[in-house]
């Protein structure tokens, strides 16, 4: 791991390494801006060209996606043993798509909603920054240290009257 300090061990993810994180999960969450403030949504995903697609329909997170494009995604993910994590953010402007030849090519990704219903508005986002970050994952014993056990026994354990 490229460190900044001795026992650091985060790592910020060059631009490159983002899209591969990215191309390694299928859940994001997409924080959008609507008339009752910021909500988040998971979606399902594909990485499209350099951009980020995903299907929804009508709704508050559709609605607030028309009003104000700005939107941040986020996914995270760990590698098989659970020892180290990443997490990879996209602040980018968001689009429908309506064109044909773009629909098709969402169709031959695989990119197909999780849950049934409508879901027949196809967004694009375009990322105008991303970052990322990889970090091996702290012990717990690194938060909670273990309890004493002779301080957690009851004062008068043990004593009979």
């Amino acid at each position: 791991m490229d460190t900044a300090e001795p026992g650091q061990t985060t790592e910020n993810l060059s631009v490159h390494d983002c899209w591969k994180y990215l191309r390694s999960v299928s859940v994001c969450r997409v924080a959008v801006t609507g008339g009752d403030g910021t909500d988040i949504f998971p979606v399902n995903y594909v990485p499209n060209y350099g951009t980020v697609i995903f299907r929804t329909g009508p709704g508050t997170k559709l609605d607030a996606l028309l009003a104000i494009p700005a939107v941040v995604l986020e996914a995270d993910g760990m590698n098989s043993y659970g020892t180290i994590a990443w997490s990879v953010v996209i602040k980018g402007l968001a689009e429908v798509v309506s064109n044909g030849e773009e629909l098709q090519e969402a169709a031959e990704a695989g990119l197909s909603p999780w849950q049934p219903g409508v879901k027949d508005t196809l967004v694009r986002v375009t990322p105008k920054e991303i970052s990322g970050r990889r970090f091996v994952i702290s012990s717990p014993l690194n938060w909670w240290p273990p309890l004493d056990s002779a301080s957690s026994e009851p004062k008068d354990a043990g004593q009979t009257t």
